[in-house]
């Protein structure tokens, strides 16, 4: 694992599909689930439509816009965006709770 800071790559640990990719920090975590061909749901790819919410048991993220649609409480718990979210460490990524 590499600690945070300025990297060219990260790995994203998928567990539920029994995958761990190597993502680059400047591509969202959806662009790199699905260059690597990862089946995850997703829709506006904007951070508003939630349709590919996750949950971040692991890692640190950044956002490319200035506030995606999480609520405070929602970002506190580890809900996540692939879809804006940028990796700025190792990431373990779950599905949403059912």
């Amino acid at each position: 694992m590499h600690s945070t800071g300025s990297c060219d790559h990260w790995t994203l640990r998928l567990p539920r599909q029994d995958a761990s990719l190597t993502v680059d920090p400047q591509r969202t975590l959806l662009q790199s689930m699905q260059q690597a061909g990862v089946d995850w749901p997703a829709s506006c790819r904007n951070g508003t439509c939630r349709t590919c919410i996750g949950q971040l048991a692991s890692g640190l993220v950044r956002y490319g816009v200035e506030w995606p649609g999480l609520l405070p409480e929602e970002k506190a718990t580890g809900a996540v965006l692939p879809c804006v979210a940028y990796p700025v460490s190792d990431v373990i990524l779950m599905p949403p709770s059912a």
